[in-house]
């Protein structure tokens, strides 16, 4: 799958210039609210009109001077923040909605654990649950490109992490390529393959989320707690105390998880909760410590982020004082271990 896309348009408060590329997997939409996601999402849909530019999905001309297809020819499923169930129909009937015919309803049904709705009404579901069958709904529409605006944001934190995962079973089983709008960074480095920053109407940078995480340059866009890192690593072994040892590039890690034997895991480390330490450090309750060299340090008033470059090309952001900074003597180049006080697995496939 390739989708190109490039729009310009203007409306009152900000003017998009937006230009990138997607090739498979889920493409992450992500910036701060009113940053212009959902506008170039809605573009691609053809829910918007742009100005000037061209996209194309699968060499398929969908937009650009004197050519226009309409929303319902472009074989995209999209799945909005408010499911738009229809309340009146049972949920066998909105996922029939708009789908040619039900080949594809058993597998859907159960990629998505929704069979046992099907004669339930949106009304009776938990938010999961209505998210999951609008999901399903697009679905069964057989889009070439499914996009998803802010599917979480009107869940809260236990509806949430209910749906997370068959969000991970959809990405690894559907084989559809996914176009995620969203401002969570715990949701894009969950999910995503690439994310395309956006700020202020334009493409801020391209990549992967464990190389945007971890770019000090980044994190005034991110947030201020949103910089870190994230590194993937594969669960070895489960611990008679209960730990579980997952091997990543920059070394072994140990935290509690219940994830099998084999698998692969992100893991996501906040820029607050790594220490830094220019000898290794003795006699603490942290376990996980990784030997690291300073690639660069920037100062933000009181506060530096140190960018960190680790064993295999992993790179973190650690956040510490100036005075701290000054008092250890750190410089580019200079070789210290991060401690790390808490890490989150964010995902397993």
């Amino acid at each position: 799958m390739m989708l190109q896309v490039e729009v310009h348009h203007r409306f009152p408060g900000l003017a998009l210039d937006i230009s990138f590329e997607a090739a498979g997997g889920v493409t992450a939409l992500f910036g701060r609210s009113g940053a212009g996601k959902t506008t170039v999402a809605n573009a691609v849909a053809g829910l918007v009109r742009p100005d000037s530019g061209q996209i194309a999905l699968n060499g398929r001309i969908l937009s650009a001077p004197g050519i226009w297809t309409p929303p319902y020819r472009r074989r995209i499923g999209y799945v909005f923040q408010n499911t738009r169930l229809f309340p009146h129909m049972s949920v066998r009937k909105n996922l029939l909605y708009g789908a040619a015919d039900d080949r594809h309803l058993p597998r859907v049904m159960d990629m998505l654990g929704i069979d046992h709705l099907l004669a339930r009404h949106p009304q009776s579901l938990s938010g999961g649950e209505q998210q999951r069958v609008a999901i399903g709904r697009a679905l069964l529409m057989n889009p070439e490109l499914l996009i998803m605006d802010e599917p979480l944001s009107a869940l809260d934190p236990a509806r949430k992490a209910e749906i997370l995962p068959w969000l991970e079973r959809l990405r690894d089983e559907a084989g559809l390529p996914i176009l995620y709008v969203s401002h969570s960074v715990a949701e894009v480095a969950r999910l995503a393959d690439r994310v395309v920053l956006i700020d202020a109407g334009r493409v801020a940078r391209i990549g992967t989320p464990d190389l945007l995480l971890s770019d000090p340059a980044l994190a005034p866009r991110l947030g201020p707690r949103e910089a870190g890192g994230v590194l993937t690593g594969q669960v070895t072994e489960h611990a008679d105390d209960g730990l579980t040892a997952i091997e990543t590039p920059a070394g072994t890690l140990h935290l509690a998880a219940d994830v099998a034997v084999g698998r692969t895991v992100r893991l996501r480390i906040s820029a607050e909760d790594i220490v830094l330490s220019t000898r290794y450090p003795q006699g603490l309750s942290a376990l996980n410590i990784l030997p690291a060299q300073i690639d660069a340090l920037h100062t933000e008033g009181a506060q530096m982020l140190v960018h960190l470059r680790l064993k295999g090309e992993a790179a973190l952001v650690a956040r510490i004082t100036t005075r701290s900074a000054s008092a250890m003597g750190l410089a580019e180049n200079v070789r210290v271990f991060a401690i790390l006080k808490s890490v989150a697995l964010i995902h397993h496939s």
